[in-house]
């Protein structure tokens, strides 16, 4: 209970002066949330690292929708994931291609993972003095933490030419799996209580590899288990310039402030529910539904325990069913399908056929029933799957947005050197004021 009965007061106060209506945003032309009035986004820039297509227009300009495409530098990732032969590495190869703007050849590609390789190893005394003996409750707060602290390891952190900011960059790609996993064992060792397990970094592992190595006690783990995160984090690594995080890189980067900072705000953004953290609202949404049907509930069991989410009567009352509808993609996104392909795959090898496959019913069922319930079409997202995805791996729930972050700081920084490349001016937009003009009051007349 707030004891401050006097901020409340303030705070009541204030509505009277500060309140602006919904129809001034129509009123005045603004777009809330950059969004047009078709729920499209509002085009604040220009890149060529990565598109998002989740629908069409006909020659009168009307919105229609269609299935989702993500290209990485004009490939469809589908290409990418389906035409060749798999080899380990996927991950680092769209690194490669989101950051240089083409494919590598196999020499390329292994000269550019030993650059990343030859970094994983922290700074000195950085594990000891600022995850053991610092842990943190939140994993995405001690992300932010770690970064800015490694701005105290740089010799030259401030500096923002554009080779640099790739240079430091991949320096900080190198070194945060190590510092997640680091982080969640200093966690779960300080507040529950479980035995402190420290695994270094192998230099012949790809980072899928790496971060199941130091996160398991015995250190294995199968080719097909490396390859579906592998997957996990190509999936994640970079989603167009307009998603928060990306556009909060840009954003700050555009200050010409340092790189630690920019990334560090990057994690802020996609710490919230509405962006990184919506992976684990769906794991959480779907275990306590499996718990209250259980996973043998037929199709009409299914469809009211997600017309109870909708009417708010299911568990926390949200009126949500995370995992569905998307800012962009309307028929399907291409990550959640490629996403259930692969674990179909794996869950057969884990013996988890019976909950994959409730998940698949789910699916179904819900993509329906959200369509009928909205008016529009819906479909399941890459947050869908990911969560059912890491609970097979094994990986604990407080990691699921830090691998969000692994993945995607590679398009973090991408977005980073285009604008510096190619725009290079502050990013300053407006907002209108629309409150009224009051004359001064001095303090004994008020």
């Amino acid at each position: 209970m707030d004891k401050n009965i006097y901020l409340a007061q303030f705070y009541g106060k204030s509505q009277n002066y500060t309140q602006i209506p919904r129809e001034w945003y129509s009123k005045y032309g603004v777009k809330r949330g950059l969004r047009n009035e078709d729920h499209t986004g509002v085009l604040v820039g220009l890149t060529r690292i990565a598109d998002v297509v989740g629908y069409q227009r006909n020659a009168e300009g009307t919105k229609i929708d269609c299935d989702g495409i993500l290209y990485y530098r004009g490939i469809d990732i589908r290409d990418l994931v389906k035409k060749e032969k798999y080899n380990g590495y996927l991950y680092e190869q769209a690194c490669f291609l989101l950051l240089f703007g083409y494919l590598p050849t196999r020499e390329e590609l292994n000269a550019f993972c030993k650059v990343l390789q030859d970094s994983y190893d922290l700074p000195d005394d950085f594990l000891e003095m600022n995850l053991l003996r610092l842990p943190g409750r939140n994993l995405m707060n001690k992300l932010q933490h770690s970064l800015i602290t490694l701005y105290n390891y740089d010799p030259d952190p401030d500096n923002t030419d554009v080779y640099q900011t790739l240079r430091k960059g991949l320096n900080i790609m190198s070194k945060l799996p190590s510092i997640a996993v680091y982080a969640y064992m200093s966690k779960v060792h300080y507040y529950n209580r479980k035995s402190l397990v420290i695994h270094y970094p192998r230099k012949d592992y790809s980072t899928a590899e790496n971060i199941l190595s130091m996160l398991r006690l015995d250190g294995s783990f199968t080719a097909k288990e490396a390859q579906l995160l592998d997957l996990l984090l190509f999936l994640h690594a970079d989603h167009g310039g307009g998603t928060n995080s990306t556009f909060t890189n840009v954003v700050v980067s555009s200050t010409d402030t340092d790189i630690y900072s920019s990334m560090a705000s990057s994690i802020g953004a996609l710490k919230g529910p509405r962006h990184g953290g919506a992976n684990v609202k769906v794991s959480l949404m779907m275990e306590n539904i499996i718990d209250a049907v259980g996973l043998k509930a037929t199709d009409g069991q299914i469809k009211d325990v997600i017309e109870k989410i909708l009417h708010r009567q299911f568990k926390n009352h949200s009126g949500l069913v995370y995992g569905f509808g998307h800012a962009v993609y309307t028929l399907s996104d291409p990550r959640a399908e490629i996403m259930r392909h692969y674990c179909g795959m794996l869950a057969k090898e884990k013996g988890m056929e019976d909950i994959f496959d409730f998940y698949n019913r789910f699916e179904k069922i819900a993509v329906k029933t959200l369509s009928e319930e909205k008016g529009a079409n819906m479909c399941s997202n890459v947050d869908y799957y990911s969560g059912f995805a890491y609970n097979m791996l094994g990986i604990p729930r407080d990691l699921y947005t830090p691998l969000f972050v692994i993945s995607r700081i590679v398009g973090w920084l991408a977005h980073n050197i285009e604008h510096k490349l190619y725009d290079n001016r502050i990013v300053r937009p407006a907002a209108k004021y629309v409150g009224d003009l009051m004359d001064y009051i001095p303090m004994e007349d008020r």
